[in-house]
């Protein structure tokens, strides 16, 4: 996850768009970002339930407790979403993400009023899963 920006300049630059389409755009960019997920993590046991489109992401617990997020899902804009949630999530251990609120910082890129209804359920889907699993590893 070291191509993706830390939580202070990925605001900065998602406030840096221009509009809605260059935020979208940026999105897509940071999910390209992604390092390619195994075929092997795409598995039922790492599918998030509750996305319209297709996710998959993967806690792993390095030796210093720091939490590792990998992740896929098979539409642009819902990868991007994936990399923007694991920008916000990077070198924390699990106990720091259970006790973590990315909601404010998607007020702060006043993510949730752009998105479609289902994007915005998926994208609590995915921080749900995300806190439940690394509450299991704390």
């Amino acid at each position: 996850m070291a191509t993706l920006p830390e939580r202070d300049k990925l605001l900065r630059n998602f406030n840096r768009c221009a509009n809605w389409e260059e935020k979208y755009l940026y999105i897509i960019e940071l999910g390209q970002r992604l390092p390619a997920l195994s075929d092997e993590a795409h598995s039922a046991q790492n599918k998030i339930q509750g996305c319209q489109s297709q996710v998959w992401i993967v806690l792993t617990q390095r030796d210093d407790g720091v939490i590792e997020l990998q992740g896929d899902s098979d539409a642009a804009i819902v990868k991007g979403l994936i990399a923007v949630v694991f920008a916000l999530y990077q070198q924390m251990t699990a106990q720091d993400i259970v006790a973590f609120d990315v909601r404010p910082w998607f007020e702060q890129m006043a993510l949730t009023q752009h998105l479609t209804p289902s994007r915005s359920q998926g994208l609590e889907a995915m921080i749900r899963a995300i806190r439940a699993r690394a509450a299991e590893l704390s």
